[in-house]
């Protein structure tokens, strides 16, 4: 298995595919880095010399990815919650951010449902 930003890649996928493990690394951005690094899309992760593997790690240095993406993410989440934005407030009460209705939905982000006593529909 090799390791790229300390991810175990999978051996058995390709490496368009085993590049998305990285957490900050989608499709197109692993197209993106292996068209950089001059490496066939279509080869499997265990096929890889160790000098694809060295071009590929110095590609996706380039890019934010794993605990420098975390951190930022959750820095700007902690920023917006400290000035009291519209999407802090949201994120302080546990509800969705992106303008999603919640009078029926949004169990994912409300928890389990509470009912109310007498509450009649």
């Amino acid at each position: 298995m090799a390791r790229i930003k300390g991810v175990d890649i999978p051996n058995n996928k390709r490496i368009e595919i085993a590049l998305t493990y990285i957490y900050g690394i989608g499709r197109s951005l692993s197209n993106q880095i292996l068209a950089a690094a001059n490496v066939n899309v279509n080869k499997k992760a265990g096929d890889l010399d160790s000098d694809e593997l060295v071009r590929i790690r110095d590609e996706v240095n380039k890019h934010l990815t794993e605990g420098d993406l975390r951190r930022e993410v959750n820095m700007n989440i902690k920023r917006k919650m400290e000035i009291n934005c519209y999407q802090g407030l949201r994120h302080k009460r546990g509800l969705p951010v992106r303008g999603q209705r919640t009078n029926r939905n949004a169990r994912t982000r409300k928890g389990k449902p509470k009912t109310i006593a007498n509450k009649k529909k």
